[in-house]
């Protein structure tokens, strides 16, 4: 079998838009975007949710399917996902065990410069933008100080949770891993594929189907009714999460940490956790000035 070079190129923008997923607040819709795919897939989604397109199938005609939802794309794309997410699960695991204060730190940089740029997209605010913004971060903030520590690992929940992220990582500027971290399962999750705890696995992906199908129509029908209220509630809950990924809002794994470090004395790491935090800005101020850079070449 012949693969040729488009599906290689393919393969990697969905290494990339794969890694921007598992790192909450790096969306894998800005990635798509970047890398110039971002209207492909989602013409492939639509292709996909279509009854049109499942009438072919249905009818044999493998080969019109195939074409109708741009198969080999779809393909090439998942692939490159699936290697990332399986290829960086092991190291988000192990720093955010030893490393937690610098981990969440990072994260914290990478949500924070992203609300940022989803902000001055949204420019000039007019009062109604506020209003809606500060609905979103009240809504954030609730859920997060709210929200315990510990969600159920029950299937309803996890099918739940996949079906919310999936929704989420399709939206640029949003970030699904985000999500998980609100909902208590980020962690668990990335140990699930780091150790390939295949019953927690098919589960999740159970609800990332679910998701896919049942929301996707929904939320690009959203946005195209409300985009800017719905954009700034969004904008909003973004910042309220901030007090979610604040790097020493989890004492209980820092003390976990000093104990793998061999009962080292208590070390708030502020010096370190500042470096990665504008270390998180600067990765997403790269990405924006190539997404930029993207699209002035595209125009």
């Amino acid at each position: 079998m012949r693969i040729s070079n488009n599906s290689i190129i393919t393969a990697v923008k969905g290494y990339l838009v794969g890694a921007a997923n598992v790192v909450p607040g790096v969306s894998g819709g800005t990635f798509a975007l970047i890398t110039g795919i971002y209207q492909q897939l989602i013409d492939s989604l639509n292709a996909i949710l279509s009854i049109k397109t499942w009438k072919l199938f249905f009818t044999g005609r493998f080969k019109e399917f195939w074409k109708e939802i741009d198969g080999g794309f779809l393909l090439a794309f998942a692939i490159g996902v699936v290697i990332s997410i399986f290829s960086l699960a092991k190291l988000i695991t192990y720093t955010l065990a030893h490393y937690p204060v610098e981990t969440w730190a990072l994260f914290f940089g990478l949500i924070l410069a992203s609300a940022w740029y989803m902000l001055a997209d949204l420019r000039p605010l007019s009062w109604k933008d506020a209003v809606t913004g500060l609905i979103g971060v009240a809504l954030g903030v609730v859920v997060c100080t709210l929200s315990p520590t510990e969600t159920p690992d029950n299937a309803w929940f996890l099918m739940l949770c996949g079906a919310i992220a999936i929704s989420s990582m399709i939206l640029p500027g949003i970030s699904g891993s985000l999500v998980l971290v609100l909902l208590g399962k980020y962690n668990y999750v990335m140990e699930a594929v780091s150790n390939l705890d295949i019953p927690v696995l098919l589960i999740f992906s159970v609800g990332i189907v679910v998701g896919i199908l049942a929301f996707s129509k929904f939320l690009h029908w959203l946005l195209a009714k409300w985009e800017r209220p719905t954009m700034m509630v969004l904008l909003g809950f973004v910042l309220g999460s901030l007090v979610k990924v604040w790097p020493w809002s989890n004492g209980e794994a820092i003390r976990a940490s000093q104990e793998l470090a061999e009962g080292a004395a208590y070390n708030p790491h502020i010096v370190q956790a500042v470096i990665w935090c504008l270390v998180g800005i600067g990765a997403v101020v790269l990405i924006e000035y190539f997404a930029a850079k993207n699209n002035k070449t595209n125009n």
